[in-house]
């Protein structure tokens, strides 16, 4: 754009607006440092791969998730993925109109959704693990919002993880935030996001992403083709007129009008962490875990031994830019 085109912006004048619009937090993170450490150097998934003009700082927005449906304590109640999905559209609806303010301002800007993924990496398999086209927990730490936890999802002062987010990419010359250096995370010596998770899929800092994902979208893109070609594969004619009016049915079909289901799911990790300002409110319904078992405590024992020992996992290592220094770990330098 032609500066002549473009008003005096600061970075308190974008963070007000964000104010303005409803959301509860708001960091500039310097695209730079995005292109520079990507999570994963072999699907980078940078600010650079989404626009050569636009991307210069990437603005990163969340809402809080509401306390009632933080109380549901089912993984799969589907009141819960419909308040959560009306969040996140409370939040895109936030995004677009950052936008269009951005531009006003004379800076033109894309939104980046938390569900948007690039449709060219999928290969035929609905099973596949797809990440976002870009990983927005990473850019929430680069803007100063939180760092990453044992499930590698992000944890902010204010909230812990029960947030969601969304980024605007846009060229405007404004101050960038830093990160936070020292981790919120107690890693396993805390370990109820490990504890209370119902498919049991997260590792030593690090998560089975795919098998999370039959959790976090029980109604999407796998279970609608699986449901289908059950149906296809049943020779019954009366049968697969059964299937077609079962409950599964019903239920991708809801997901289908609205969502829920399919961008929204299980967050029970997100429910039970103790980091954030909120949690003392929340704390008295989420106190037992019902899905903790010996067997898993065994397994936090053991990544406990491990790292007083000195040796932390790859996935560790790899993600320590985001994760932060703990104050009481003497953690083995890679």
């Amino acid at each position: 754009m032609v500066a002549v085109f473009q008003n005096p912006i600061t970075a308190a004048d974008i963070k007000g607006k964000t104010r303005d619009l409803g959301l509860d937090l708001a960091g500039i993170a310097d695209a730079a440092l995005l292109n520079q450490f990507p999570p994963d150097p072999d699907d980078p998934r940078r600010p650079a791969d989404i626009s050569d003009y636009d991307a210069d700082r990437v603005i990163v927005i969340g809402k809080r998730l509401n306390m009632g449906a933080t109380r549901l304590t089912r993984w799969d109640e589907r009141h819960k993925y419909y308040n959560d999905e009306l969040t996140l559209t409370v939040l895109e609806e936030a995004a677009l109109e950052l936008v269009l303010w951005l531009e006003d301002q004379g800076y033109p800007a894309l939104m980046v959704p938390p569900t948007h993924t690039d449709p060219w990496a999928y290969q035929g398999d609905p099973k596949a693990h797809l990440h976002t086209i870009l990983s927005l927990p990473h850019a929430a730490v680069e803007a100063g919002l939180g760092t990453l936890g044992l499930n590698q999802q992000l944890l902010t002062p204010e909230f812990g993880p029960r947030v969601v987010l969304g980024a605007v990419l846009t060229s405007a010359p404004v101050e960038p935030d830093r990160k936070l250096e020292t981790a919120l995370c107690k890693g396993p010596e805390c370990g109820r996001c490990l504890q209370s998770c119902p498919g049991d899929v997260i590792r030593h800092w690090d998560r089975d992403w795919v098998a999370c994902d039959r959790y976090k979208s029980p109604h999407g893109f796998a279970a609608l083709t699986e449901h289908v070609e059950k149906i296809i594969d049943e020779p019954d004619n009366e049968k697969k007129k059964a299937m077609l009016r079962s409950e599964d049915q019903f239920y991708i079909w809801q997901s289908i009008l609205r969502g829920s289901g399919v961008v929204t799911g299980c967050r029970r990790c997100q429910d039970v962490c103790p980091v954030g300002e909120d949690y003392d409110a929340l704390n008295n319904a989420l106190d037992d875990i019902a899905e903790a078992n010996t067997e898993k405590t065994a397994r936090l024992a053991d990544y406990i031994k491990a790292e007083n020992a000195g040796n932390f996992p790859d996935a560790y290592r790899q993600a320590s830019r985001w994760i932060g220094k703990p104050d009481d770990k003497s953690e083995t330098k890679p």
